[in-house]
């Protein structure tokens, strides 16, 4: 970088790139709860797995998040997946075992997998 303008143009790019991101809403959201509770329950390792999972297959309509408390701290680790119509589904007592299943199903062919969600866990 050798001028003011080069920086400019770099910002520019960037700030485009993210709000094609965040404007795309065609995207698949998953979101991972990474508070203190969660990363003790072992949020971490299935924050990877769904990376390296979406890496692997290259899906480009998918963003992996992390947040902070969701609130049903003995359901960690908890994922959120949001889909493009407004649905949002609730994973909870994920492992990184598990998320291969949830990215072939749910993601890639839109079933959820119900024996992992909340409700199948509450009772």
């Amino acid at each position: 970088m050798k001028s003011l303008e080069e920086l400019k143009a770099i910002r520019d790019k960037v700030k485009h790139s993210v709000n094609v991101r965040e404007e795309d809403g065609d995207a698949i959201r998953v979101v991972v709860g990474m508070a203190t509770c969660g990363i003790a329950a072992g949020a971490r390792p299935v924050l990877n797995a769904f990376t390296e999972e979406v890496a692997k297959r290259e899906l480009q309509n998918v963003s992996i998040t992390q947040t902070g408390c969701i609130g049903i701290c003995q359901y960690e680790p908890v994922v959120e997946i949001f889909t493009p119509d407004g649905q949002k589904t609730t994973y909870v007592k994920m492992t990184a075992e598990k998320v291969a299943r949830v990215v072939a199903d749910h993601i890639v062919n839109g079933n959820v997998v119900t024996e992992y969600t909340i409700g199948a866990n509450t009772k």
